[in-house]
């Protein structure tokens, strides 16, 4: 049915539950893993040294965060990715078409109403957007 699964994660306890469920659902049916995680790009600014430190800390953080599943995920095949991106959904349905995933699996924090047009969702970006099946762990 699927044979390449991609679960993006910022390292939040839900994106960490829905890896949970994706790591067990790619080894139920023999499934090989991507995992990605998105950093912001850094924006000009005059004080580099400054931009240096934050982005020393959040790949830090994103090495941490991929360390973490990667674990999990021991015993069958699994990629970890970090890329630079302004839009998170973008970089996930980009990664998605460039490793040949046939499978999104993915978390929502199910915002409603105003918080939800105004914050926006990665979840609901991807899910509008994306051509794969893109299952959501809410």
């Amino acid at each position: 049915m699927y044979t390449h699964i991609l679960i993006p994660t910022d390292g939040s306890e839900l994106a960490g539950k829905a890896v949970q469920h994706g790591i067990a659902l790619a080894k139920r049916i023999g499934a090989k893993v991507t995992m990605l995680t998105v950093l912001p790009p850094e924006l000009i600014t005059a004080d580099m040294q400054m931009i240096e430190i934050r982005k020393q800390r959040m790949q830090k953080q994103a090495e941490e965060i991929l360390g973490a599943v990667a674990k999990q995920a021991a015993g069958f095949s699994c990629e970890t990715i970090q890329v630079e991106h302004e839009d998170p959904y973008q970089a996930i349905i980009d990664t998605a078409d460039s490793k040949g995933c046939d499978l999104i699996v993915m978390a929502s924090h199910g915002r409603r109403g105003i918080s939800a047009l105004v914050l926006g969702s990665a979840t609901v970006k991807v899910l509008t957007h994306c051509k794969i099946p893109v299952l959501v762990y809410r």
